[in-house]
């Protein structure tokens, strides 16, 4: 689930071009709108997987102004740990502001995850800043992203045999959760390939929320992944190595609802690939 607007590192993110040219009588628009689809192998946020570690068709759209404010949607669909019901779809809205910071780029704003015709109470709002710049040849990026105490992020089950039982341990529950996370990128000179890094901590509730899942699945727990970009004929072709410190035995309290349908846990290492273009 949630906002892979944040999931740096998972799966492949591509700069996006103005989407509209103007004729040189034209004033320049203070408007540019820009976006981009991708199919990914498996649609892992914050090293989890939201697919059942199947693959996902995901795209956004963002409008940004001259100003730095910007507000704009993005879509996948889920499977498995990430299901809601209804359309199985996470639909994420967000609204922010891009300012410069000495020789750097803060990003600030709130994302809003929903999904359409699923479970009441799974809605929630996050708030998020990064701090982006470059230090000689890498590019790097500072974030945190906070989510204020919510019945969507509540202890409401304790183990996913309550979950699976539908006995509620402490139903209406609030809980809230902090994401702190680095990323690092380097491109090849003279190559069309971009190195990348991720590394992510998550504290939140160790229990499960109202539809029997959790947004920091163990309570706390890091994730990180290596990968690369290359950009042929208009596209992107990412491939990610990304893995948790959750272990079998610091998730089993959480089936069946931290498994695949087969049995297998969906936090454990995996190699991701992914195709994206940008408009």
């Amino acid at each position: 689930m949630r906002f892979s607007h944040l999931m740096l590192g998972a799966v492949a993110l591509v700069a996006a071009a103005p989407a509209y040219a103007q004729e040189e009588t034209e004033a320049p628009s203070e408007l540019t709108v820009s976006g981009s689809v991708a199919l990914v192998s498996d649609y892992r946020f914050r090293g989890v997987s939201q697919s059942d570690k199947e693959l996902a068709v995901q795209g956004g759209v963002t409008v940004s102004h001259d100003s730095g404010f910007y507000v704009g949607t993005w879509a996948s669909n889920l499977a498995g740990w990430g299901t809601f019901g209804g359309s199985n779809t996470e639909l994420d809205l967000f609204g922010g502001f891009k300012f410069p910071v000495g020789e750097g780029t803060l990003d600030t704003g709130l994302v809003w995850y929903m999904y359409p015709g699923g479970a009441d109470k799974t809605d929630f709002a996050e708030l998020y800043a990064k701090l982006s710049g470059t230090v000689g040849p890498l590019g790097l990026t500072a974030g945190v992203a906070y989510a204020p105490a919510q019945e969507a992020l509540g202890k409401w089950y304790n183990t996913g045999a309550d979950a699976a039982a539908g006995v509620f341990n402490n139903p209406g529950d609030k809980e809230d959760n902090l994401y702190v996370s680095g990323d690092a990128t380097y491109a090849l000179p003279e190559t069309p390939i971009t190195l990348k890094g991720h590394v992510g901590y998550s504290n939140g509730n160790s229990g499960l929320g109202p539809n029997g899942t959790s947004v920091a699945p163990t309570g706390e727990y890091f994730d990180w992944s290596l990968g690369a970009d290359v950009a042929v004929s208009g596209l992107t072709l990412g491939v990610s190595y990304i893995d948790t410190d959750i272990s079998a035995s610091d998730g089993a309290y959480l089936a069946p609802n931290f498994l695949t349908v087969d049995g297998g846990q969906i936090a454990d290492a995996t190699i991701v690939f992914s195709v994206s273009a940008a408009f």
